[in-house]
C-alpha cells in the first residue's frame, strides 16, 4: 500500500473546507478510508495546532475543540512519527520544510504530498515523490494502478 506524507497546509484545507470536494478533503477522507497509509509526523500536528490557533484568519475560521478532535481521529487512523532528534540536513529552498522530506525519506514514504512550491519544484528526493494533493489524488484514483 501506498505511504504517504501529507503537509500541515493539507490538513488545515480540511479544516476549513470540512465536507467539501476539494482535493485537500479527498485526501483526508482517503486516509480515513485507507486508501494509502497516512505517514503523521508530530511537528506536523503541532504546526496545525500552532497556526490555526495563532494566525488570526484561521483562529476565527477553526474551531479549536474540532480541531484537535480531528487531529486525534487522524493520529489514530495514520502511523504516527515522533519528533525528529536529528538536525535536518538543507533539501529545499525553505529550510522550514526540510523536515518533511527528512521525515518522508525516514518513514520510507512514497509520496510527500504538498502545494509548496519550494517543495514541488523539487519533484522527488531520495526515492520520495513530491507531488501537489491534485496529483496524488490521480494516482490514488487510477484504475490501472499505474503508481
Amino acid at each position: 500500500m501506498l505511504r504517504a506524507l501529507l503537509d500541515a497546509n493539507l490538513l488545515i484545507s480540511f479544516l476549513l473546507a470540512a465536507g467539501g470536494t476539494s482535493p485537500p478533503v479527498r485526501l483526508i477522507v482517503a486516509a480515513f478510508n485507507r486508501g494509502f497509509i497516512l505517514l503523521l509526523p508530530d511537528e506536523v500536528i503541532e504546526e496545525v495546532v500552532r497556526r490555526s490557533a495563532s494566525k488570526p484568519y484561521l483562529a476565527r475560521r477553526i474551531d479549536k475543540t474540532e480541531a484537535e478532535q480531528f487531529l486525534a481521529e487522524l493520529g489514530a487512523a495514520a502511523e504516527r512519527l515522533p519528533r525528529l532528534l536529528e538536525r535536518v540536513a538543507k533539501m529545499s529552498r525553505d529550510p522550514k520544510d526540510d523536515y518533511l522530506i527528512a521525515h518522508a525519506i525516514a518513514a520510507q514514504a512514497d509520496y510527500l504530498v504538498s502545494g509548496d512550491k519550494d517543495l514541488l519544484v523539487l519533484g522527488q528526493v531520495d526515492g520520495v515523490r513530491i507531488v501537489s494533493p491534485a496529483d496524488f489524488l490521480a494516482v490514488l484514483e487510477d484504475p490501472a494502478g499505474h503508481r
